[in-house]
């Protein structure tokens, strides 16, 4: 119930933004297309902004059949009239330099947001598996680790998405598996088909939470890790053969990560891995010894333009960073949060190949 609550807050606040947005784009729109601005122009618009909240709150409730697919319609309407309000402001900008003929830029607009979306969701659905090789001191012979991030499983990334991505990373032969948060998308119940799929690894999986397994509720995440194989690094640290792997907590507080590497008591001498949620604190990492940091929370931007806005508060977008003989990967996530949408950005299953240095 508390859960329930919580979201219900979230929701309410999403909603008035949701209704300025509906507001704004079925105005311009009624106005392009000569529509009438009558009563069931207003129906329509709260009917809108209603969508996401009423859909979110059901799914978390029941989470069903019938919240699942209410819930995946709710949320690609949010992208879509993210395209939507993106191609009004393209043509009101471009209404400063030229007239352009009302109805035609409103058919324009509409068929473009239209081939998008529908490209956006298509590419969402498609894994890409990128390899990438890495020097690491004090290797005696290489590993295989496979990253997954921000799978978000929920209504949309259900149990048959995990499965898909369980079978293309065995297929990898990795030696061990990294889930760096968000694992679960905090929008429904976790069920025992879930718990079933994560039992099918073929390997020792290690996983740290992010700021979507605290929304779901940690203590639903630890009972549903429990039930599996998987090994949850709180603030700690474990010997993997030669590896080092330390699992830290997300957590915004300042000084956070600094305070916690320095509790663990990291042996500079060995190879580490740390698995962190948000990519920040870089430097902080390099200077206790970490080898190679990863990843994830940032998804890229998602689809574009919310790139450039998510790359002005975590620097650290995507890919591989530096730092000294210290490394960071950000992963651009194995699923999606919110549309079911990628425009610019893949899921992604990455294959680290560590090797000697």
């Amino acid at each position: 119930m508390k859960r329930i609550l919580q979201i219900a807050g979230f929701v309410s606040v999403f909603f008035m933004g949701l209704l300025l947005l509906n507001y704004y784009i079925f105005y311009t729109l009624s106005n392009l297309f000569v529509l009438p601005l009558n009563g069931y122009f207003y129906l329509l618009i709260v009917l809108s902004a209603l969508f996401y909240p009423v859909a979110a709150l059901l799914e978390r409730s029941l989470s069903d059949r019938f919240s699942g697919i209410l819930y995946a319609l709710a949320a690609s309407w949010v992208g879509v009239s993210f395209f939507l309000l993106w191609g009004i402001i393209i043509y009101q900008l471009l209404g400063l330099f030229y007239e352009l003929p009302a109805m035609m830029a409103g058919a324009l607009i509409v068929s473009l947001t239209a081939l998008i979306s529908a490209y956006s969701i298509y590419n969402a659905f498609q894994l890409k598996i990128s390899e990438s090789s890495l020097d690491m001191h004090g290797l005696n012979h290489e590993i295989r680790a496979v990253q997954l991030s921000d799978v978000h499983l929920g209504p949309i990334r259900n149990h048959s998405f995990l499965k898909k991505v369980v079978e293309k990373t065995n297929l990898l032969s990795p030696d061990l598996v990294l889930i760096t948060g968000d694992l679960f998308d905090g929008s429904s119940q976790i069920d025992e088909k879930i718990i079933k799929e994560l039992n099918r690894f073929q390997c020792p999986v290690f996983f740290t939470p992010g700021n979507h397994d605290y929304m779901q509720g940690l203590s639903e995440v630890c009972n549903a890790i429990s039930l599996t194989e998987i090994q949850l690094l709180r603030n700690r640290v474990i010997q993997f053969g030669e590896l080092q792997v330390v699992g830290v907590d997300y957590s915004y507080q300042s000084g956070y990560l600094k305070n916690i590497l320095d509790a663990v008591e990291i042996d500079k001498n060995k190879p580490t891995i740390l698995l962190y949620h948000l990519p920040d604190d870089f430097d902080v990492a390099s200077k206790a010894g970490v080898d190679l940091q990863l990843s994830g929370h940032t998804h890229h931007g998602q689809f574009f333009p919310f790139n450039f806005l998510v790359k002005l508060r975590f620097p650290y977008l995507g890919g591989f960073y530096h730092n000294g003989t210290s490394c960071l990967y950000v992963s651009p996530g194995t699923g999606t949060w919110g549309p079911p949408m990628r425009w610019g950005s893949r899921c992604e299953i990455t294959l680290l190949h560590l090797k000697p240095d």
